[in-house]
């Protein structure tokens, strides 16, 4: 009797993510307009984020979004922190995120900040004057440097001339900075993993680890004391972090949870089954949970699942989206600021759908020059090694070696996924199914 085509498995996870065909360029591209859409309700009209009403003040598409990042990065950086070394990866980490932040803070607190300042007092007199004091723009440098936001605004703009200003009564420029830290803490931590040998010899730890992250968010939503609606806050303190100032315990857990599930998936990749039953049954359940509630017990492992089935299961024709240019960081970095000035011009008087347009291509544009000019070039510098190291390393390596290396044949080719370039492993030919 034959299998019907729909619950028969496709191969597992380490056979269908190989190679440079896979969708997660375009889900990555998705989820930062995504980010964008949601954000265009709060900064241009005062209102709750996009989705927020719908899922019954569960969630909203801005929060999803950042979700499905880490699931992605999850699944990514643990595959990238098992193949090198502690220094390379730390300097692969590096690269992807700082360049691309540290233009972007410079552009918001030199070029965008003065310009606001000059419209909103009709001059910029004394703007830098109180130099490295909080408040300033000097000030907004060095307190976001290092990813999260320990200064949300610059002296006091944006606060009266912006709907999201006037109602939260602060000055803010960047909100959508805030997840960074949470990143950048789940990629120290998979650092600490791969050298510690935990990745390569104790897998189950991270498996553990999701587990545990799981029952604290069930546990955090059964406290709440409704089936629909957002978890409980009760139990969750904050606390302050080196360089990137305050975390919440409640994000790691949440962040922590999704980056841990993508973590799991490619440690377990030979055991997880690619089955389009098993997708679509998450679309549905993770569906019916945000219309219905209990998203937070059946809709995020669902999420979770539905994006890794979706990069593999999506169809060839899209796949090239975010393989050579990736759009979806700049997106994400620039769009909020950029809403924020467009709000302050009155654009939103147009309308949502107007606003949002306008939103979602000035972001693309921003992205467009960040990936050109700072992204992608710096990325070329993946493999530097210091002179004095490679001198060092060639003299070790004996001559009869070096030429056995430099004939072997080219492996499976980079891949450039999410923004990263990261050799996948290569399969045999034999485990590869035709796609």
């Amino acid at each position: 009797m034959t299998t019907p085509a729909l619950v028969r498995s496709r191969g597992t996870l380490a056979d269908l993510l190989s190679g440079r065909s896979n969708g997660i360029g375009l889900i990555r591209l998705c989820l930062a307009v995504g980010v964008v859409l949601s954000h265009s309700k709060p900064l241009g009209f005062g209102a709750s984020d996009l989705g927020y009403q719908l899922t019954g003040r569960q969630t909203n598409v801005g929060v999803m979004a950042v979700y499905g990042f880490f699931v992605l990065s999850g699944l990514l950086i643990t595959r990238s922190a098992r193949r090198t070394g502690l220094v390379r990866y730390a300097w692969h980490r590096a690269l992807r995120i700082f360049p691309g932040l540290w233009v972007c803070l410079l552009i918001t607190a030199l070029v965008v900040a003065p310009l606001i300042a000059l419209r909103e007092h009709g001059t910029t007199a004394g703007f830098f004057d109180n130099g490295w004091d909080r408040g300033g723009p000097l000030a907004y440098l060095q307190a976001n440097w290092w990813t999260g936001l320990r200064q949300f605004g610059i002296q006091d703009l944006l606060k009266e001339s912006t709907p999201w200003g006037r109602k939260g009564g602060a000055s803010v420029f960047n909100g959508a900075l805030w997840s960074l830290s949470y990143e950048m803490l789940c990629y120290v931590v998979v650092g600490v993993l791969a050298v510690t040998g935990v990745l390569r010899h104790a897998r189950r730890f991270v498996l553990f680890l999701t587990i545990a992250f799981y029952l604290s968010i069930v546990q955090d939503w059964w406290s709440s004391g409704q089936f629909s609606g957002p978890p409980s806050t009760a139990g969750s303190w904050s606390f302050h972090a080196p360089l990137v100032g305050s975390m919440s315990f409640q994000f790691i857990v949440y962040l922590g949870f999704f980056f841990a599930f993508g973590a799991t998936l490619d440690l377990y990749r030979e055991r997880v089954p690619i089955n389009d039953a098993l997708g679509i049954g998450s679309a549905v359940a993770l569906g019916l949970s945000l219309l219905f509630g209990g998203f937070f017990v059946i809709g995020l492992p669902a999420f979770a699942y539905l994006l890794v089935w979706l990069s593999v299961r999506m169809p060839r024709q899209l796949h090239w989206v975010g393989r050579k240019n990736d759009y979806s960081y700049g997106i994400y970095i620039y769009g909020f600021v950029l809403q924020q000035v467009m709000a302050s011009l009155g654009w939103s008087r147009w309308g949502y759908v107007p606003f949002a347009a306008m939103s979602v291509a000035a972001a693309f544009a921003a992205a467009f020059l960040s990936w050109k000019l700072v992204e992608r070039p710096a990325l070329r510098l993946k493999d530097w090694t210091p002179g004095f190291v490679a001198r060092r390393s060639s003299q070790q390596v004996p001559v009869e070696q070096q030429t056995a290396v430099a004939e072997e044949p080219p492996g499976t080719p980079p891949v450039q996924v999410g923004g990263q370039t990261e050799e996948l492993p290569q399969q045999p030919a034999t485990l590869v199914p035709g796609r």
